[in-house]
């Protein structure tokens, strides 16, 4: 579950089941989707079906069409919890601090989020909407608000009229911090490496920094040999 920030966890209100008479449209959303979510969490994406999830809220398998476009459309609005979840966390990471200092702790906060919630948030990598489907834009602009944090932190190495580097490091950055992680919530990471994931994130950011002032890419990053090592994560 998502560590004390989805519904499931309690800190936000689950929807009581209650006669049907008594719940409003919004209410119906947030019980599928609070769902779709336990579904998720304990079986995975093949878990989920129309006929499950109507199974656990009392409701015809019809009623789910009513509130969502379709089962994909479900799991977008799972996804955007998760995406939201993590949100919230790295929004808190930036207040103070050098370059540096900032992106590792956003990292590392993002590490700390999969391991806690490992299906939930492969749920992303495994959801694949149909060819002829695109994105919703809505879905689109909470990526985009993730990248966004990254972005925040780089800003005060790139000057003015930089901004398609600063995007493009944040998504390098992001890339290579994800295929960390993704490693280590598998638990292959020690198929390539006896280094921690944490250390591994660490090396990645103040090497990747350095490399960016040194060859133009970026003004040098304060602090950057002040990332203190990380304490591993447990898996």
């Amino acid at each position: 579950m998502l560590a004390g920030e989805l519904p499931a966890t309690g800190t936000l209100p689950r929807i009581a089941m209650g006669r049907r008479s008594t719940h409003t449209p919004q209410q119906l959303r947030e019980l599928i989707l609070d769902a779709a979510q336990d579904i998720i969490q304990v079986q995975g994406l093949p878990g989920l079906s129309a006929r499950e999830i109507a199974r656990r809220i009392e409701y015809s398998p019809g009623t789910i069409y009513n509130m969502f476009e379709n089962l994909d459309d479900v799991v977008l609005h799972v996804e955007a919890r998760v995406l939201e979840a993590l949100d919230k966390r790295l929004s808190t990471l930036l207040q103070d601090g050098n370059p540096a200092g900032k992106v590792s702790r956003l990292a590392q906060a993002y590490l700390a989020f999969t391991h806690e919630n490992p299906r939930l948030w492969n749920l992303l990598f495994e959801h694949h909407m149909p060819k002829e489907a695109a994105l919703p834009p809505w879905y689109q602009q909470k990526l985009e608000g993730l990248m966004g944090r990254v972005e925040e932190a780089l800003a005060p190495l790139f000057p003015p009229g930089r901004e398609a580097d600063r995007q493009r490091a944040a998504r390098v950055l992001w890339a290579g911090v994800h295929g960390i992680t993704s490693l280590s919530t598998a638990d292959k990471l020690s198929v390539v490496t006896t280094e921690s994931a944490n250390r591994l994130i660490d090396d990645l950011v103040v090497t990747y920094l350095a490399g960016l002032a040194c060859g133009g890419g970026a003004a040098p990053a304060p602090g950057m040999q002040a990332v203190e090592a990380t304490p591993p994560v447990k898996a």
